[in-house]
């Protein structure tokens, strides 16, 4: 009976030392424990769970982190953020949180201009450039028709989305959110529309493209600008009850595709009518 006990004792204490390591550990994780106050406003919370949307959060983290890592960890890319106010003062991305800190995240401001005040957006582009994902083909048609140069391709990966922007300074459209989150990426806007129509007249609004807006002047299957061509010159190519109804054809300089003021036109001139018609009210 006594060598059965003396067999016990390592165990009580290498049970004893485990419950002595599991305790100094929760001690020292309580103590490096640190929280912030978060709160995101207006647009931003789309990205965020019902439960989280317009209400302040305290979000608990351990080690060094900067405010694009907390933004970031709640779901909200760094494109969609125009201002950060971290205890009432304007800070960039890369400021490190401390414990206690109160920190308020904003979306862009359409109608007051606050670059005296942000500390994050590149200059706006004059001329906006857009590359769109692999989800989008359809809003890449429309924003052709409207005239601005939108890159598209099915075959497009996130590492060629990422380096063309960067390269041509385009901003990426996505369905993704999670390519907007890279660091690398400087521009960009996540699409929260299904409907195309309604997509593409999210990102007129989004952009301010109402004053930009040159119908026609892209081709719609390559993004090649277009111009008015003899119908002589394109003869051979038309059907007969083409040639027969219409006069005035436009060519694609880059694919060659062939353009005429049929149903088509119609149909697009009737979308662009209504979306500069809203941008006037």
């Amino acid at each position: 009976m006594t060598g059965s006990l003396a067999k016990l004792y390592p165990l009580n204490n290498l049970f004893n030392q485990k419950k002595l390591t599991l305790s100094l550990d929760l001690v020292y994780f309580s103590i490096s424990m640190k929280s912030v106050s978060l709160r995101f406003y207006e647009e931003l919370n789309d990205f965020l769970p019902a439960k989280k949307r317009k209400t302040l959060l305290r979000i608990s983290f351990t080690g060094r982190q900067t405010v694009k890592d907390m933004i970031e960890s709640q779901g909200v890319p760094h494109t969609d953020v125009d201002l950060i106010l971290v205890n009432g003062k304007s800070v960039n991305f890369n400021q490190i949180i401390h414990d206690g800190d109160k920190i308020s995240v904003y979306p862009e401001f359409e109608s007051l201009d606050i670059s005296s005040v942000t500390h994050l957006k590149k200059p706006p582009l004059r001329n906006p450039k857009f590359i769109l994902d692999v989800h989008l083909g359809r809003l890449a048609r429309y924003l052709r028709a409207m005239g601005f140069d939108t890159l598209y391709r099915n075959d497009y990966t996130d590492n060629d989305l990422v380096n063309i922007s960067l390269r041509e300074k385009r901003i990426i459209l996505t369905r993704d959110k999670g390519i907007l989150m890279r660091n690398a990426v400087e521009r960009g806007y996540w699409i929260r529309n299904i409907d195309v129509k309604e997509q593409a007249l999210e990102i007129t609004r989004r952009f301010d493209l109402y004053n930009l807006i040159s119908p026609f002047k892209r081709c719609m299957e390559c993004n090649g600008l277009i111009r008015s061509v003899s119908k002589e010159s394109v003869m051979k190519h038309l059907q007969f009850k083409t040639k027969e109804y219409y006069d005035h054809f436009f060519r694609c300089t880059s694919c060659e595709k062939i353009y005429w003021k049929g149903s088509h036109y119609e149909r697009m001139n009737h979308f662009l009518t209504k979306t500069l018609k809203k941008g006037s009210k």
